[in-house]
C-alpha cells in the first residue's frame, strides 16, 4: 500500500530539503520527478543546486505532463519517490494548454483548471495502485494578498485547489516554515 506525504510551505522555506530528508530516511532507492523546465539562466542555476543537494544515485525523471503514465514503471525500480514540485507542474500545464489567460472567459479558465485537476487525479490514482512512499512538494501561495494581475490570481486559485486535492489524498501533510517542518 502506498503512502503519500505532502510537503508545503512558502518559497525558500526548506520544503525540498525536508522532503529529500524524508526520502533519505526511507532508503537509497529514490526516484526524483522534476517538473521544472529550466528556460533561463536563473532557473538553470536553481536546477543545478537542487541536483547537487540530492544523492547521486537517485534517478531523475524530468516530466510535468501525464506523470501518471510513468508511475507503474517507477514502482518496479524504486521504493521511494519525490515529486518536486506541484507549483511548477501547474505552471507548465497552464502555459501549454493553448489559452490566452488575459483574454479568456470564465468557461475557458474552468476548462483549464479541470484539465489540471484531471492530470493530478490520474497521478494520485496511479500512486495508490503501488507500494511507493511518495513525497509531493508544493508551494503555499495563499498566505499573501490578492494580486491585481489576472494571471497571478488564476494561478494562485488553481494552486490552492490543487493543493487541497492532493492533501485530501495524502496520508501526512507537513507545513515548512524557516526550515522547520510542522506536521498538520
Amino acid at each position: 500500500m502506498s503512502k503519500v506525504i505532502l510537503v508545503t510551505g512558502g518559497a525558500r522555506s526548506g520544503k525540498s530539503n525536508f522532503a529529500e530528508k524524508l526520502c533519505k530516511d526511507q532508503n537509497n532507492n529514490t526516484a526524483y520527478i522534476a517538473t521544472s523546465i529550466p528556460f533561463d539562466d536563473e532557473m538553470k542555476e536553481r536546477v543545478k543546486k537542487h541536483k547537487e543537494s540530492r544523492p547521486q544515485n537517485w534517478k531523475t525523471y524530468e516530466i510535468y505532463k501525464d506523470i501518471y503514465t510513468i508511475i507503474n514503471d517507477i514502482s518496479k525500480e524504486h521504493k521511494t519517490v519525490i515529486l518536486d514540485c506541484v507549483t511548477l507542474l501547474v505552471n507548465n500545464l497552464m502555459f501549454t494548454y493553448e489559452i490566452d489567460i488575459d483574454n479568456s472567459t470564465q468557461d475557458e479558465i474552468n476548462g483549464l483548471e479541470k484539465y489540471i485537476k484531471e492530470q493530478v487525479e490520474k497521478l494520485l490514482i496511479e500512486i495508490k495502485k503501488t507500494n511507493l512512499y511518495f513525497v509531493i512538494v508544493t508551494n503555499e501561495l495563499g498566505l499573501g494578498g490578492v494580486s491585481i494581475n489576472k494571471l497571478t490570481r488564476i494561478y494562485t486559485d488553481i494552486i490552492g485547489r490543487i493543493n487541497q486535492q492532493i492533501a485530501t489524498h495524502s496520508d501526512e501533510v507537513y507545513f515548512v516554515v524557516s526550515g522547520i517542518p510542522m506536521k498538520i
